[in-house]
Formats: structure tokens, sequence, C-alpha cells
């Protein structure tokens, strides 16, 4: 399960860096911090898993419900996580869809 958590959260965090079509290399060092913090990878592990979720097809509800089933009563830690996933929106030039994904994924969140 913890492997699923790891994959949702890389994945809703590189959602921003890929739809804005952010410049992956100078992404890689905010996204391998905060998944250094939660995950204990190491900088190439998480640089690694940034570009192939990046080069990859996926079902962002799904990794949402995954992290909202694992985190339903733990709002603190779901808050966390918003608060990272808005690092990575203010990490680089703010797109215009940026905090309509973030209010989307806020309002799945609390859905539990």
């Amino acid at each position: 399960m913890n492997q699923k958590i790891k994959e949702s959260v890389g994945t809703l965090l590189a959602h921003i860096i890929k739809v804005d079509k952010r410049d992956v290399e100078k992404e890689a060092p905010v996204f391998c911090d905060i998944m250094g913090q939660n995950f204990d990878c190491s900088e190439d592990e998480a640089k690694s898993f940034l570009y192939d979720i990046i080069e990859r097809e996926y079902d962002l509800d799904e990794h949402v419900t995954i992290i909202n089933q694992a985190l339903c009563d733990d709002k603190l830690s779901k808050l966390h996580l918003l608060e990272q996933l808005n690092h990575v929106i203010y990490s680089d030039t703010i797109g215009p869809d940026d905090y309509k994904i973030f209010e989307d994924i806020k309002n799945k969140l609390f859905e539990c």
C-alpha cells in the first residue's frame, strides 16, 4: 500500500509540472525534496520517478482517490500534501489552470 501512496503522491505533484509543460530539470529539485521528505527517496530515485510519471498516461482522479482513502481520517496529512502541491505550483510561473486543479484536488481530498 505504501508504494501505491508513493506513486499517487508523486503523480499528483508531477501533474502540475506536466500540464504546465514546465522544465522538468528545473522542477526536479522541488519534486525530489518533497519525495525525499515523505518517502525517503534518494534524489536519483525521485528524479527517475518524476521522468517516468511525466512520460506516461495516468488517471489523476484515481490517484487522488487512493490518497483520499489512505488519509481518510488524517486531515493534517491532507493539508500538508496540499501545502506541498502548492509549493510545486508556485515554484515556477503559475499557469492559468493551476489553482483550478488545486481546488479540484482539495475538494476531492476532503470528500471523505
